[in-house]
């Protein structure tokens, strides 16, 4: 994905950014459990993921009120995560460049681009 650069938090644990903005990571805060990744969602889609799947998706207090879903990466397929990163990212992108280049970011459909190798 362009503009993606892996890094760290202050507190040492990885991060994905776009052009520095916060995309995805582990979530470290003590309300998560271990091994979960804390990326951007809707808060639309988010309800929706925790519904289809409470057993893989979650959110804590802390965490409601920002547009992020809680995931027990155990329990996440591969493809799954790629489809996580891939809205994560054009949410962060959107952010980050503002509603105009929405337009400029490319949808990325099952089987198309793969995230998990940039």
């Amino acid at each position: 994905m362009p503009n993606v650069e892996a890094t760290t938090r202050y507190d040492g644990s990885p991060v994905l950014k776009v052009q520095g903005v916060f995309m995805a990571g582990l979530a470290m805060h003590s309300s998560a459990e271990p091994n979960t990744l804390v990326v951007r969602a809707e808060f639309e889609e988010r309800e929706r993921l925790l519904e289809d799947a409470p057993e893989t998706y979650y959110v804590t207090d802390f965490y409601r009120r920002y547009p992020l879903v809680l995931v027990r990466l155990p329990l996440l397929k591969r493809e799954i995560l790629r489809e996580l990163l891939a809205g994560s990212w054009r949410m962060t992108a959107v952010k980050r460049k503002g509603r105009a280049t929405l337009t400029k970011i490319p949808a990325i459909q099952p089987g198309g681009i793969d995230p998990l190798s940039f």
